[in-house]
């Protein structure tokens, strides 16, 4: 499987951690797997570690996203858009087999496939401050 498409099944795994509580994401995420067609069981792991390292750093990530915002903290903004920012953020302080470039340009696929119209530019943009 290519990152892209692991990235975008991590989206989806940690987008559904907010609707969720721990005790059912357990069997949320089996049904999930069940799913994805063609995934390799290193992929699947790859995909439950690295959302479960994004969801424990989410205060983290989103106290660095609310320094670097003016007008939208994380309680304002919308779960696609907040998804696609924590994934990114993860990907651009903690995972040293991301570079910056690509974890920016990826999360703005995301948020052209999953967003708003207004969503890739958003993103984008506080992608940008926490870049510097």
């Amino acid at each position: 499987m290519k990152r892209s498409e692991l990235r975008e099944h991590i989206f989806k795994v940690i987008f559904g951690i907010e609707f969720n509580s721990e005790e059912e994401m357990a069997e949320q995420l089996e049904l999930y797997f069940e799913q994805i067609e063609d995934a390799k069981e290193k992929d699947l792991e790859y995909i439950r570690t690295k959302a479960q390292k994004v969801a424990g750093k989410a205060q983290e990530i989103d106290a660095l996203i609310n320094a670097r915002t003016t007008g939208w903290k994380t309680n304002r903004m919308n779960k696609v858009d907040l998804t696609i920012l924590r994934l990114a953020v993860y990907e651009m302080k903690w995972d040293e087999d991301v570079p910056t470039g690509v974890a920016i340009d990826e999360a703005v696929e995301l948020a052209k496939k999953y967003s708003s119209d207004e969503g890739p530019a958003f993103v984008n943009a506080v992608l940008a401050k926490l870049a510097d």
